[in-house]
């Protein structure tokens, strides 16, 4: 039995390059730990993750106009990684380097497709005519010279592994249409060349490989919608010509009329394959989705609807999926058990198998199909009936007994319930204190309010929502969906409560809450109840009637912005200081650039946003910083009163980054001179 379990998004990759990865994902590969991934991008730049904590460790970029040109990896035998940029030029690497200009550096004498590195086998590099080496003979002379072992092919993938003590690479090549293998035996030094048996009016797309027994199992993705299996067995006669490998099909990519156009697939063992791709119904329009397929019973086991795209290509690693979605790089982790065919029907009773409906979407599958996929992955039957039956709207909370339901049927049975009913069972469901893996379930209601409020633009249970995140000990990685809907709908407060309550937020989104906070207009936020808590210590709230006449720039989260919220010249609260000076905003918009202040960040990663912080805005949130910074320096012990006030060390950070942002910016606006000019001075009156 297979199925697919929790997800959460890794990291993001928008355009500004949240991540370093702006120019896209180019690949992943296994870091020095197993909780570790190495991330390389389409351009110059390599990003090591903690998966777990969903946080970058490390990142490092070649100069501007240098491209990285094969994946980087990780050896795994001294801890360093290992790049190549430009083709030829070979860079090794330590975690405590920061500037690659610095580390070592070799130039080859020939261009590398790409480097393997093995656990017990070191690095491996397979250069683009069909040389290899590893790494350490590489390094006695960079500059030997490779032989060019394939004439007029081009290498479409490759693989290594190892058998017993000695590291075996595989690569695929193509040529005018035919398609050859070539197994190489690094410690013999042996090289042999096969020709992939022809498949009439298809040709593969994707390969992927294992080794068993001496004998390798090479798997082809082909695109008449089916996957072949080709045996190679290593021990061969060194004289043979070139011989042409027969292939066997595995598996139909068909179901229930349904044909999968897959574009990148993964081994999970001898029984199960997960493939991503297009799946496409005839009349109907495809969608592209994440399934695992049984190879021994020919049966679709569990499929994932991905509604915003992904690039056609996928990783797993430690019992985990990695593929971008849309503009994030997302992670299933999953589960694969021993292949029978009570299992592959669906039929298997697990009842320790996790409730997975906190990762619901009702709009990925029809009524039928939502409840097959839960009693199939859960296996919870009803007390009452056998199988579960739709009802109508119009009885469906009547009939429905929450108390013999899982959390994924309760949700599915709500539906189509009145948004009264669907909030008062989501509370009680919500009460009860013996829901195993409660965090979970409250992630799951918060996916189910959410995907409603996508359903219907005009319901948005704003009360309902505020409370559960400031009773439940969630993280943005349990609901990554809630904040974007709260800028949208641009609720300051619940973004606030957010950005105190979740350690995991993004950098790319904290970023978007600081652009909403800061051309929200005054005005507006007075009509909002919020947590001043942070602020009212020493802020005196009692306000002058001067009136500034302030910019504010749209925000880009809504085109169609409210008169009310969004005005040109808006009154603007100033706040007396005990010198004389002002303080630039008011309580309100205080309070919510406080929340910013408070959330974890990687500096690496948040400065790329702030380069796009309009001028103005960020002259007035550089006043505010500077107008607690003095603050702080009025006390003895530097710190401000109040309930989750901002530190002296988090004010002065927020300043040094606000800076290296907009420090050309700055020095040119007249409005910022004042302001670098009196900063400057108190600076050095403190010094």
């Amino acid at each position: 039995m297979a199925a697919l379990c929790e997800s959460f998004t890794l990291c993001g990759l928008g355009p500004s390059g949240g991540v370093g990865l702006g120019g896209g994902l180019s690949a992943l590969e296994p870091g020095p730990d197993p909780d570790h991934v190495l991330l390389t991008d389409r351009g110059r730049t390599a990003t090591l993750f903690k998966v777990s904590a969903q946080k970058p460790l490390g990142c490092w970029s070649v100069k501007h106009g240098q491209i990285i040109t094969c994946p980087v990896v990780c050896n795994f035998e001294t801890h360093e990684y290992i790049a190549v940029h430009d083709d030829k030029v070979l860079r090794i690497w330590k975690n405590k380097d920061i500037n690659l200009d610095k580390v070592f550096k070799a130039t080859l004498s020939a261009d590398v497709y790409r480097i393997h590195s093995l656990p017990n086998g070191g690095p491996v590099v397979l250069f683009k005519g069909g040389g290899v080496r590893t790494l350490d003979v590489l390094l006695e002379a960079p500059q030997q010279e490779i032989e060019n072992v394939i004439s007029d092919e081009v290498i479409k993938w490759s693989e290594a592994f190892m058998e017993g003590q000695q590291p075996v690479l595989i690569f695929t090549t193509e040529k005018d249409g035919d398609f050859f293998v070539y197994i190489q035996k690094l410690k013999m030094n042996s090289l042999h060349k096969y020709k992939l048996e022809q498949q009439e009016l298809s040709k593969p797309l994707s390969f992927t490989a294992y080794i068993k027994n001496k004998i390798i199992t090479l798997l082809c993705l082909y695109s008449n919608d089916s996957v072949y299996k080709v045996l190679i067995p290593l021990q061969q006669n060194t004289e043979e010509e070139e011989q042409i490998l027969s292939k066997s099909l595995l598996l139909n990519l068909s179901v229930s009329g349904s044909v999968l156009k897959g574009t990148s697939f993964v081994v999970l063992d001898k029984d199960h394959i997960a493939v991503l791709g297009s799946l496409a119904a005839s009349g109907e329009e495809s969608k592209e989705c994440l399934t695992i397929w049984n190879t021994k019973f020919q049966t679709l086991q569990t499929s994932k609807e991905l509604p915003l795209g992904t690039s056609g290509q996928l990783w797993c690693y430690e019992e985990k999926f990695f593929f971008t979605h849309g503009k994030v790089l997302t992670v299933i982790m999953y589960k694969c058990e021993t292949s029978s065919l009570a299992a592959a029907v669906g039929k298997l009773k697990d009842s320790q198998t996790p409730d997975v409906s906190s990762f619901l979407n009702w709009n990925t599958l029809g009524d039928k199909e939502l409840v097959v996929s839960f009693e199939s992955q859960q296996s919870v039957a009803l007390k009452s009936e056998s199988k579960m039956t739709l009802r109508s709207k119009s009885n469906i909370v009547a009939e429905v007994q929450p108390d013999t339901l899982s959390v994924g049927q309760l949700l599915l049975s709500l539906k189509d319930a009145s948004t009264t009913v669907l909030e008062n069972e989501l509370r009680q469901l919500m009460s009860k204190a013996q829901v195993p893996d409660l965090q979970a379930t409250i992630g799951c209601v918060v996916t189910a309010l959410i995907n409603r409020c996508k359903q219907n633009p005009k319901y948005y249970p704003q009360n309902f929502l505020q409370q559960i995140v400031q009773t439940r000990d969630l993280s943005y990685s349990l609901c990554p969906d809630l904040m974007a809907v709260a800028l949208e709908k641009k609720d300051v407060y619940l973004l606030q409560i957010c950005l105190q309550q979740f350690p995991d937020i993004p950098e790319e989104i904290t970023y978007a809450c600081l652009k909403l906070f800061l051309s929200t207009s005054e005005a507006y936020l007075q009509r909002i109840d919020m947590n001043l808590e942070s602020v009212i210590c020493y802020i005196d709230i009692e306000c002058n009637d001067k009136e500034v006449k302030t910019e504010i720039l749209e925000n880009g989260f809504n085109a169609e912005l409210e008169q009310d919220i969004w005005d040109t010249k808006i009154p603007k609260e100033t706040h007396l200081m005990a010198n004389g000076e002002f303080c630039p905003v008011g309580p309100q918009k205080a309070a919510l650039l406080n929340a910013v202040l408070h959330s974890a960040y990687s500096e690496t990663f948040l400065l790329p946003h702030l380069k796009n912080l309009p001028a103005q805005q960020a002259v007035l949130f550089l006043r505010y910083l500077y107008y607690l910074y003095v603050k702080c320096s009025e006390k003895i012990n530097t710190v401000l009163p109040g309930i989750r006030a901002p530190t002296i060390n988090q004010i002065m950070d927020w300043m040094c980054l606000l800076l290296d942002a907009h420090f050309t910016v700055m020095v040119m606006l007249p409005e910022a001179k004042e302001l670098l000019s009196s900063l400057h001075k108190f600076v050095r009156a403190q010094v």
